[in-house]
Order: C-alpha cells, then structure tokens, then sequence
C-alpha cells in the first residue's frame, strides 16, 4: 500500500499541534510494514525547520503554498501524483484538500473557524469554508480526532456514515526529577508552578488563564505560558507588569516535559478544540489537569475530574484550588491520569489510520 499525505503544515509560521499530530502519526506508519507513506507539500527549496521535519520522504509541488491551495480549491489540480507518483489513496491530514486522484481520506481536525471565524483573517475564513466543503462533498472518508468533532462534523452537513473516530496519541519523554529542577531553576519558577501550553491566540482563552491565576495567586507559586506568539492576541499587554507569571516562549519536547512532569496542575480552558494533545502529554507526564467542558479536551478527562466552564474565571480558579490545596487528590489525579495515557500510543493512531486506508482502498 502506498500512502500519500498532505505535510505543507511543517511549513506553516506556526505549524502547532496540527503538525505535531501529523507527524507523529506518519512516524508511526512508518514503522509498519504494510504501507509505504510519502509526503507531499509546496515549493519550498529548503527542509521544514527542526522540529517539524517530515521524517518521511516528500516530494515538492511546483507552486508556492498559496498559489497551491487555491489551485487545489478552486482549479482542483495539480494531483498529488505529479510530485509522488502512482499512489494507492491519498490523505489530506488538514484542510487543505488536493484533488481525489486516489481515494481520498481527509482528517477534520476542529471547525473551529466555523463557530470563531472573528479569529481569523478573511483570506483564511474563505480557506477554512472551502476546505470543509471540499471535505464534506468529495472525500471518501473523513476522519476526526474526538468524538465532540465528529458531533460538530454532524451538525455541519458531514454524512454520519462517513465519519471515522481516529484519536491521536501520546509517547511520554522520560523526565528525570535532576531535570524537573534545572527547568524550574532556568525559568525562575519557583517552589510550585501552574502551567498553561499552547499558541497565544484567541482560542486558547488565555485571559480567563490569567484571571483564574489572579484569583489563586499566593506566594511561591507561578504561572509558566509556554507556547509560541500566534495572531490576534498581545501577551505582553495580557499580562503587563505582573511579576508571578513566567511567558517561556516556543520550548523544545526535553523543557516542555519537563515542565508538565514538575507543574502542580496544568491549566487549560480553551474555548473549542478538535483533541486537545497538549492536555494528553500533560496526562502521560502525571500533570494534575484543569479543562474545559463542552470541547473535546473533556473526552480526555472523563472520569479523572477537571473539566469546567472556560468562560468561568472563577470556576477554572475553584477548579485550579481544588489540586493545589489538597494533596491526596493530585496525587490521584496524577496516578489516574498516567493509567489513562498508556492506553493512548502512536502505534493505536497508526493502525486505525490503517483501517480507514484500507476501508477506502477496498
């Protein structure tokens, strides 16, 4: 079986836990040996930058990536065959939906430009809306990372019949409490910290983070913001002169467990999410976990506790409280949350990515 998969997101200015995901399931398809996956993307001339290097083979289309997905979405070519060769199916891992030259499975990661379309420029909105369509109308299949998308999928026109829940995975980065500590200490993070992860952008409800903390704060606990600068969203005027919370920027997967390896709880109320990975690796390390309700990030905390309104500043703050002033429930929650973890692997992502390739493929 030979795979073709859309990886133009490795490119992206932010390419974000959509890369991430992507990657990790190739990575692990690539270890199988019944299918052959090669990448496609746009005319770039340079590798992706560390570490969003496709660790598959990919082959370039000849145009620049805006030029290629309007091509793609208005035009309907070129084929992915003319970079990769014959292929038995193709997968589009994000909506940016090439012409069905093959059978054609497109993965659904969130609508989330369809409930928030004020977070993102025009250009974008008018990209999102006509992937989905491409999406909904033309793909073979189309897989979602969480049952909550699945639903919203439903809701916006997607036959039920050809919706696949395929969830993505987690591979936990062995953390040593030698490492715990240097991070604390390079970070200036003191005793305890709260940890918030992701992209600084309006989804991710970073001032309801930041209201919450406010509403706990004591001392010698911080707040640590790890994530990358994304759009519409100034971090330096979210948090002005406050001297309790750390805004770490972009860190590489050794900080970045270690941080969810040594935070007291993990903070994350985003306002609508296709999965959640974050709060997954945050599970895996043993991070008590703070969510939303109503989203997909819920699915991942059923049954562990933590999930409340994101809108409710005072809600994530009762919520954060609740880990933070009662040992025994953190260490619960930690225990549990490891068990829940160690279910979810790569390799499961890969082989039902593999049912659906072969559903299509039959």
């Amino acid at each position: 079986m030979r795979l073709a998969v859309t990886l133009e997101q490795c490119w992206h200015r932010v390419p974000g836990g959509t890369a991430t995901s992507v990657l990790r399931t190739v990575d692990a398809l690539a270890d199988r040996d019944d299918v052959e996956v090669v990448g496609v993307a746009a005319r770039h001339g340079h590798p992706a930058p560390d570490p969003y290097a496709p660790g598959v083979p990919t082959w370039e289309l000849g145009l620049p990536r805006r030029v290629l997905y309007e091509s793609w979405h208005r035009l309907r070519r070129p084929r992915v065959e003319r970079a990769t060769g014959p292929v038995d199916a193709i997968w589009a891992s994000a909506v940016a939906v090439p012409p069905r030259s093959a059978p054609l499975i497109v993965t659904v990661h969130d609508l989330a430009p369809l409930h928030h379309p004020e977070h993102h420029p025009r250009h974008a909105r008018s990209f999102f809306e006509r992937g989905f369509a491409l999406a909904r109308d033309e793909a073979d299949l189309v897989c979602c990372p969480s049952r909550a998308t699945i639903e919203d999928c439903e809701a916006h026109g997607f036959a039920p019949d050809r919706l696949r829940h395929v969830p993505w995975g987690v591979r936990p980065v062995p953390v040593t409490d030698e490492q715990v500590e240097e991070v604390r200490r390079r970070f200036d993070l003191g005793e305890r910290f709260v940890l918030f992860v992701g992209t600084v952008e309006p989804r991710k409800n970073l001032p309801v983070v930041l209201e919450a903390f406010a509403r706990v704060a004591r001392p010698g606990v911080t707040l640590a913001l790890a994530g990358p600068e994304g759009w519409n969203e100034d971090l330096r005027a979210l948090v002005g002169d406050r001297d309790d919370v750390r805004p770490l920027g972009f860190v590489d997967d050794g900080d970045l467990a270690a941080l969810y390896a040594g935070c007291a709880v993990f903070c994350y109320p985003s306002l609508l999410e296709g999965f959640g990975l974050p709060v997954l690796e945050a599970l895996a390390q043993g991070a008590p976990v703070v969510t939303s309700a109503g989203t997909a990030t819920a699915e991942l905390v059923d049954g562990i506790g933590g999930a409340v309104d994101p809108h409710d500043a005072a809600a994530v703050a009762d919520a954060l409280l609740a880990v933070l002033d009662d040992p025994a429930e953190a260490d619960r929650r930690r225990r549990v949350g490891r068990e829940r973890a160690a279910t979810m692997t790569w390799s499961a992502t890969a082989a039902a990515m593999m049912d659906v390739v072969r559903e299509v493929t039959a």
